[in-house]
Order: structure tokens, then C-alpha cells, then sequence
């Protein structure tokens, strides 16, 4: 037990008053003779000794109700439970993702955890609050009041490890009371990771009621027409859709196309016919859970051109003029011997078709302009230099041509993800007519196989920086060494090596993911590209590569939309960003790991759990209780006992 004013138990002394005065009462009493006492003999014995009797138990009363009435005064109290964490400021890491836009048994999730803390926190009460995004430090309801209720959800993920080490790092060695409030989808160990014992912690964790939800994740050119795009939108449903979902293909402001989607499988697509023209749109559609993953934003930029060189004797190129027809590329064939170097930078793709030998003048130029975002194309010679050809790849990569091999093999594998081959095919394909070499080279490295012989070595290989690309074929493809030329992938495997993705095909960034886009532009000294819709502007990191900007966007935009990246008030080009669809599947909610901390279900209650552990066991009023008990029995001492 422990006193609140102990100085007041110093009082304590006035307890030698009652004794003084019982003594002073208890003093010897004078014989008094009388001419006949035999009667009241026995009375007066009997009375003297009940006269004792109560003085004494009067001093035993005076003296408890005295001194507790004096240690009332000084307040004793037990010590709270947990007063050690009595002087912590209070933390609330609240969760401002796409998933909290789910809604509960009261509404959405994030905005009704807003209203709990705007509800149960008293007013008089410190305390600082960090989401995703934005951080309150030392505040109050009142002065957060209207910024809470502003909160925007955001596609930054919950972090809540380091939401409390950077709370940690602005106040050191201070013990705090930390709230997490999240619905914990995709929360794992490591984000809970440091949080221990030494910090109190309560987590809520409310659940949405409705987990079934609807994601579009993609849009894609499926087949290019004469004068339209087969556009597909693909989308993933995440749990049971009872209802046909309905979808909208927007142009600008105006609705191009609408239909509905019946969610008999798991993952569904649509497809919708567009002009060949220039397409700043996106697709949208409705369902009754997350509103962030239902738009997807896409940019499609008139077809042009592109360049093609291939390097080679002229008989050896003559498939190559046969797929990159005028239609749709601007393709030139030279032999080493009258290539003009000064046509090489402006190319989209430059394909060595099978060179004995590569100059060094040569190599140079391609270092240069697969750094500025061009494509190789290497086929090598089976009666090549290797140490030639390495030379070259040691300039683009980790690769080497190896040993040549004599063995005949056959193409059986494609990787259906790579780029080439993303949109070419509508299901993964085993049953075809496998292409076969006669020889080759083995090729080891970091490339990624792209097409791949039945024993594992790669055919084809791919290596990338973001905004060019290398590819190495690693035998030749002339029809007396293979049948390549014959197989249906001979088309869109080269068409496609040619393509510029920045000239051709869907603009759709995720945002976050630190994409680049190569830009055709010419900018001075002081001259910037700018990327704005009606809303929002900012300026992108860009490099100036002679003839092209190569752009760079990090976190930007924080807003999902379509955009226009210009220069002096010039459009250049339409490009789009999107969410990530990292919040959409709500049956990810991991509260198991949870399990070792304390889990509540609203903020209401931790505050009353914090004030119930650090309160004061206060003991007075038992104090106050005893001294009245006393006093009623020195009453009924008075009265009753003789």
C-alpha cells in the first residue's frame, strides 16, 4: 500500500491526546467513609468495574477512528496493474489502403475506424496518428478532425513496421501505446515484426462483410485489323459473383461500347472492336465491393512505322522483307560492307543476320543504341567467329556463346508470359508442329529463355534494360540448318522483336513500378516534358538521348487516369497509369498471426482497457467507511454500555 500525502501521517502523533485524556480520567479515586456502607458494598464494586471497561473501549475507538480518519487524509492506494506504462503517448497506425474501402456490418472499414477514434478519444488526449500516406504528430480529435474525415485511400500498401520505427525514430527511448487499426490483408510476420512486449499493442481489426469482389486486371491488343484493334480486357473474380457484372469501354467522355460478364469461372474476358486510330480511354465496371480495381485506364497511339535494318547477305534476308512488309514497317536490308552507319540510330530494331564477323565500329553503335532503347536482333553464322560473337554479347550482358553443337534438336517449350508472345496466343499450346535445328551454339548467362530445344538449352533468349531489348538466337535459321522459316511462330516471333513499344501497341503503367517510356523528342537545354490531365501535373525524371527522352516516373501520379505528356503546351503523346491490384482479393485477411497480441474490436475498448490496468486502487472512502463505523460505535458505547 501506498500513500498518495504521506506527510499527513506525521498526524498520527494526536493519537497520544485520547490516551493522555483516558489516563487523566483513570486517576485514583478518594475513600469516602460512611456510617453504614453494608448495603452498597456489592453496587459500588460492580459499577467501578464497568466504569473501566467502557473507557477503555472508548480509547480503543477513539484512537482507530482517529487514525483512520488521519490516513484517509493521506489517500492510500494499491499501484496500478500497469503503472510502469502510465506516462506512454498514444500511437494509432491507421490503414488507409484500397481494402479498406470494403465495408462492414457500419460502413466502410477505414471510415468507420475515422469515426471510432473521433467518437472514444477524449478531447484533452495527446496523440499522434500515422497512415499509408500522411502522418499527425502531437495532435488532438479536434484539430484532426477535418483531415480524417478527408482521409483519400491510397494504393501504398500498410507497412505497419515501419509506421512504428519511423514514430520510434522521432522520439527515442519513449514508451508508447501502440493501436493498429487494419483490416490485414496481405499483413504478414515480418511487418509485425517489431512490435514486442515493451510497447503495449492492440490491434482492430475490422472485417468486411462482403469479400466477393471483381478486378479488371489488363487490357491488351489481341489482333490488328486494316482499319480496327481487337482490343481484350481481361478480369479476375475473387470469390462467388452470383450476378452478371456489367462492363463499359469509354473513349474520352464518350461510352463507346457495353456489355455484360457472367462470372461462370474465376477469370473472364471480353473483347470490343475499335478504330486504328488514337484511343485515350478506359474501361470500367460495376460491382457492390472495392471501386478502385473496377476502371482501367489505357492509352493507344496512332500506328506508326517502324524502322527495321537487317545485316546480311542479301539471300539470307529475303524472309525477313517477306515479314516486315510496307505496310507496317520502314525495312531496309544491307550487307555489311554498304551499311551506312549515319541510318542506324534512327531504327527500331537492327537484326545481324548471320555475320561472319562483327566490327568493332559496329559493336560501338550497338552498345550506344540499345542504351537509347533500340532492339537487336542477333542470329549468328554457323561458320562464325565465337570469340567474335562474345565480344559482342559481353557488351549487353552476362551471356557467352558456348561449344557448338551438331546434335538436331527440337523446339518444344515457348514462354507464353514474354512479351513476344503475350498477345499472339489464346491458350498455352503444346500440340504444334516443333521446329527443329540442325546445329547450333549452347548459350549460358542470366538471358531469359524465350523458345527452348527439348533438352532445356535455349533457342531463343532475351535480355532487356527496361527500354531496349537484345535477343540472341543461338543457331541460324537459313532454311539449310532449320525449319524455322516454316513454322507459324517465324511471323510474330520477328514481328514483334521489331515492334516498338513506345510507337505501338497499350500505354498502361502500373503505378509504383518505376516504368520507362522511351519518347521520340528533341528538347534544348532548358526544356522539360510534362505529364498533366485536368488535375494533376508533374514532371517526371527524364534523360535527353540525343533524338528521344527516355521518362521515368517512380511513385508518380498518385492518381490513377489517363494523361498527356507534353512539351511547351505540344502534346506528344497519351499515357495511362493504374492502381496495382495488390488489395483486391479481400479472403486474404491473415489475422492468425495476430494471435500473440491484444486483439480488440474497436478503439472504445482499448481506451478503456488502458484507463482499468493504470488506474489506482484508491483506498480512502474504506477509510472514511471505518471512521463513520467507529463513530456509530463510540454512539453506541456511550449509550448502552453503563
Amino acid at each position: 500500500m501506498q500513500f498518495k500525502y504521506p506527510e499527513i501521517l506525521y498526524f498520527l502523533f494526536l493519537l497520544v491526546i485520547p490516551i493522555l485524556v483516558h489516563l487523566f480520567q483513570l486517576r485514583r479515586f478518594k475513600k469516602q467513609y460512611f456510617t453504614n456502607v453494608r448495603f452498597l458494598k456489592e453496587l459500588s464494586m460492580q459499577t467501578r468495574k464497568s466504569s473501566v471497561i467502557k473507557k477503555w473501549l472508548l480509547l480503543l475507538t477513539r484512537l482507530s477512528l482517529l487514525a483512520l480518519l488521519i490516513i484517509a487524509f493521506a489517500q492510500p492506494y494499491f499501484k496500478a496493474q500497469d503503472y510502469e506504462n502510465k506516462s506512454n503517448e498514444m500511437l494509432i497506425l491507421l490503414d488507409n489502403s484500397f481494402s479498406m474501402q470494403a465495408k462492414g456490418n457500419k460502413g466502410e472499414l477505414m471510415k468507420r475506424a475515422i469515426q471510432d477514434i473521433l467518437e472514444n478519444t477524449p478531447e484533452n488526449k495527446q496523440f499522434s496518428l500515422l497512415t499509408n500516406t500522411d502522418a499527425f504528430w502531437d495532435t488532438d480529435v479536434k484539430s484532426v478532425q477535418k483531415e480524417l474525415q478527408n482521409l483519400k485511400y491510397t494504393d501504398v500498401p500498410f507497412k505497419p513496421d515501419f509506421l512504428l520505427t519511423k514514430a520510434q525514430s522521432k522520439r527515442k527511448n519513449t514508451g508508447k501505446d501502440v493501436v493498429v487499426i487494419t483490416d490485414a490483408i496481405n499483413l504478414d510476420k515480418k511487418s509485425i515484426s517489431k512490435f514486442t512486449t515493451d510497447n503495449p499493442t492492440y490491434f482492430v481489426t475490422p472485417e468486411a462483410e462482403n469479400k466477393n469482389n471483381v478486378a479488371i486486371d489488363s487490357v491488351y491488343i489481341t489482333q490488328v485489323l486494316d482499319n480496327f484493334y481487337e482490343i481484350k480486357v481481361t478480369m479476375q473474380a475473387y470469390g462467388t459473383i452470383d450476378n452478371e457484372i456489367p462492363i463499359a469501354l469509354h473513349n474520352g467522355d464518350d461510352l463507346i461500347a457495353k456489355t455484360v460478364i457472367k462470372f461462370d469461372i474465376l477469370q473472364k474476358s471480353s473483347v470490343f472492336t475499335i478504330p486504328k486510330a488514337d484511343f485515350h480511354g478506359y474501361v470500367t465496371i460495376s460491382d457492390n465491393s472495392l471501386t478502385y480495381d473496377n476502371s482501367y485506364y489505357f492509352s493507344i497511339s496512332k500506328p506508326e512505322k517502324s524502322n527495321v535494318v537487317a545485316i546480311g547477305e542479301s539471300n539470307k534476308n529475303d524472309f525477313l522483307s517477306r515479314i516486315y512488309t510496307p505496310d507496317d514497317f520502314n525495312f531496309i536490308a544491307s550487307e555489311l560492307r554498304t551499311l551506312d552507319y549515319n541510318i542506324l540510330e534512327k531504327q527500331d530494331a537492327i537484326i545481324l543476320n548471320e555475320l561472319k564477323e562483327i566490327p568493332q565500329a559496329l559493336i560501338t553503335t550497338l552498345k550506344s543504341f540499345y542504351e537509347k532503347g533500340g532492339n537487336i536482333v542477333i542470329i549468328p553464322a554457323t561458320d562464325g567467329s565465337l570469340q567474335n560473337l562474345n565480344n559482342v554479347l559481353n557488351n549487353f550482358g552476362a551471356i557467352t556463346y558456348n561449344d557448338k553443337s551438331i546434335t538436331e534438336k527440337q523446339i518444344t517449350e515457348i514462354a507464353f508470359n514474354h512479351p513476344l508472345y503475350k498477345t499472339v496466343f489464346e491458350k498455352k499450346t503444346k500440340n504444334f508442329q516443333y521446329p527443329k535445328v540442325s546445329q547450333g551454339y549452347n548459350l549460358s548467362g542470366n538471358a531469359f529463355p524465350v523458345l527452348t530445344y527439348d533438352d532445356g538449352t535455349s533457342f531463343l533468349a532475351s535480355l532487356s534494360n527496361n527500354i531496349g531489348n537484345m535477343y540472341v538466337f543461338t543457331a541460324p535459321v537459313n532454311k539449310e540448318n532449320s525449319n524455322f522459316q516454316n513454322s507459324p511462330l517465324i511471323v510474330p516471333t520477328f514481328y514483334n522483336m521489331a515492334q516498338n513499344s513506345n510507337n505501338t501497341g497499350v500505354h498502361a503503367i502500373t503505378i509504383g513500378t518505376n516504368e520507362n517510356v522511351l519518347l521520340d523528342a528533341t528538347l534544348t537545354k532548358d526544356e522539360v516534358v510534362t505529364v498533366s490531365n485536368k488535375t494533376i501535373d508533374f514532371i517526371p525524371m527524364q534523360q535527353v538521348l540525343s533524338n528521344k527522352v527516355k521518362l521515368s516516373f517512380g511513385d508518380y501520379p498518385q492518381q490513377s487516369g489517363n494523361y498527356n505528356i507534353s512539351k511547351n503546351q505540344e502534346n506528344l503523346k497519351g499515357i495511362s497509369f493504374n492502381y496495382a491490384r495488390t488489395e483486391s482479393d479481400l479472403s486474404l485477411q491473415n489475422t492468425t498471426i495476430l494471435k500473440d497480441f491484444t486483439t480488440t474490436d474497436s478503439v472504445a475498448t482499448v481506451y478503456n482497457d488502458i484507463q482499468s490496468e493504470r488506474t489506482a486502487n484508491e483506498l480512502w472512502k474504506w477509510f472514511i467507511i471505518g471512521t463513520l463505523i467507529f463513530l456509530l460505535l463510540e454512539l453506541f458505547i456511550q449509550k448502552f454500555v453503563k
